[in-house]
């Protein structure tokens, strides 16, 4: 995977405009994730000066601005020393480091940052980092994917447990060390699922409980009662690595949030074939197909609830991919925006314990799955213009109507339905980073 992020976005400049622009529309919060190689280049030991500057300087406008960081710690980039020194997440060693990076963090920004997330989407982490390979660290076997490395039968399952040590680890010692000082919160982040069994037989809801428990339950088991779902132990065998009682106690009830990304909801179709193949992967574990629509927050929610309690959530991301060079006048944004955000509003009315909304995402940006080709920002950004001035497209000033006013436009509403009768005739495009 060979791409080139802007080297606009992200600079002490382009950091002024942008908060500039958060803080007109009427955003209270903004979430964003710190490069452990930007901190610390070399994984462990001198901090760089100029990262740290940065991210102070980053926080400082926020907080300036009455805009709350929500920080995430691992975004998928780790030091590369580390990755070439013992193969990052799929090594036990990688613990210990990402515990003395998160003690940075919370030494030298948890004074302003309140919100922690370690991992941002462990499950999409695992399963395309080190099973099909498709995202970095590209890591596959040669009979899944063009990896030049990895072991698909093992590794999601080794790079998983990895991070859910070392996310216990960091949230131990925030709650030992910081919390009771900075008075924050720790979280980790997964992919939510919407699952729905394509047929009524008994056959598919019993594959849609198997893949929930493989798609979230592989780490919402561990983080609320410390051990995997049985049939993770039963379909993986030995390739599942097992937690100690130690590491179990410590695992269990290590967040006090879960942040959710939401874009999809799936049909599950029970594939039990899939279990007799001579070497499996982690999908062909799963046993089931999972063919993809849009819709239904309200059921992630809902089963959310009804397996691990009534936990506080945060929605870190909810969007709309479109194509980069379409109009400013993004229609289905809007009206995808505004559904969601409809739903979400119907949703808190029942007693559910969302505490915050993260549109994805404020800016056009570098899209892993996408590259530059797939826009999902409030603001467009030409990438051809030196400049590369920021344009709201008109899904920012619908969302900044609906912060400022705090209720869903009624014109905006009308002039949706009027201007996508034709578009919704097709099925919008989505896609998570």
């Amino acid at each position: 995977m060979k791409m080139a992020g802007s080297p606009v976005y992200g600079t002490p400049l382009s950091m002024l405009e942008d908060v500039q622009l958060m803080a007109n529309m009427g955003l209270e919060a903004y979430r964003f994730s710190i490069s452990w190689s930007r901190l610390i280049p070399d994984g462990r030991g001198p901090i760089n000066p100029k990262g740290l500057l940065f991210y102070n300087n980053l926080i400082n406008e926020l907080i300036r601005h009455g805009i709350q960081p929500h920080v995430t710690l691992h975004h998928w980039d780790i030091p590369q020393i580390l990755d070439d020194e013992y193969g990052g997440w799929v090594s036990r060693r990688i613990v210990k480091d990402f515990t003395a990076y998160a003690h940075v963090c919370f030494r030298e920004f948890g004074d302003r940052v309140k919100y922690w997330t370690t991992v941002n989407e462990g499950n999409v982490f695992a399963m395309f980092g080190y099973d099909l390979g498709l995202l970095p660290p590209q890591r596959c076997s040669s009979a899944i994917g063009k990896c030049s490395r990895g072991n698909s039968s093992t590794e999601p399952y080794l790079a998983a447990h990895h991070m859910l040590l070392a996310h216990a680890s960091a949230a131990r010692l925030y709650r030992k060390k910081f919390q009771g000082l900075q008075h924050g919160f720790i979280g980790f982040s997964l992919l939510g699922f919407g699952l729905v069994p394509q047929t009524n037989t008994s056959e598919d809801i019993i594959a849609t409980q198997r893949a929930h428990d493989f798609l979230m339950g592989w780490f919402l088991n561990p983080l609320t009662y410390g051990d995997y779902p049985d049939i993770i132990k039963k379909n993986a065998g030995s390739r599942l690595p097992l937690f100690t009682k130690k590491e179990s106690n410590m695992v269990k009830a290590s967040i006090d949030f879960l942040g959710i990304n939401f874009y999809y909801t799936f049909y599950i179709k029970n594939s039990l074939e899939s279990l007799q193949m001579k070497e499996r992967d982690y999908m062909a574990d799963i046993a089931a197909k999972i063919p993809i629509t849009t819709w239904s927050l309200q059921g992630v929610l809902d089963s959310l609830t009804n397996n691990y309690g009534n936990i506080p959530i945060y929605i870190h991301e909810n969007g709309q991919k479109t194509a980069r060079n379409s109009s400013l006048d993004d229609w289905t944004r809007v009206k995808y925006l505004n559904a969601y955000i409809g739903s979400l509003l119907d949703i808190l009315r029942t007693g559910s314990n969302v505490r915050g909304y993260f549109v994805w995402s404020l800016l056009d940006g570098l899209e892993l799955f996408n590259g530059y080709e797939a826009s999902f920002g409030l603001y467009y950004i030409d990438l051809n213009d030196p400049s590369l001035k920021r344009q709201p497209k008109l899904s920012a000033e619908w969302y900044s109507s609906f912060l400022n006013k705090r209720t869903l436009n009624p014109k905006f509403t009308m002039e949706i339905k009027k201007n996508t009768a034709l578009l919704s005739q097709a099925p919008l495009m989505h896609n998570a980073t």
